[in-house]
């Protein structure tokens, strides 16, 4: 199992809820090992294995849950 990390830069994170919306989002996709949002960067990283899931449903997710990626 390969294993990617990535950092995401996203707009519109800037409290605790908004970091918990993410994290959900991000790790109910299957794949996905590892969330850790950083508000004050406005970025997310991201570890996962890209043989499970996409960065576009990476991406999907974030805006789903009412975020924009960068």
């Amino acid at each position: 199992m390969a294993v990617t990390q990535e950092n995401i830069k996203v707009e519109g994170m800037s409290c605790n809820h908004c970091k918990m919306a993410v994290e959900k989002a991000l790790k109910g996709l299957p794949g996905v090992s590892g969330v850790d949002v950083d508000l004050s960067g406005g970025k997310v990283e991201v570890t996962y294995d890209p043989g499970q899931v996409s960065r576009e449903k990476i991406v999907s997710a974030i805006d789903q849950a009412g975020y924009r990626v960068v």
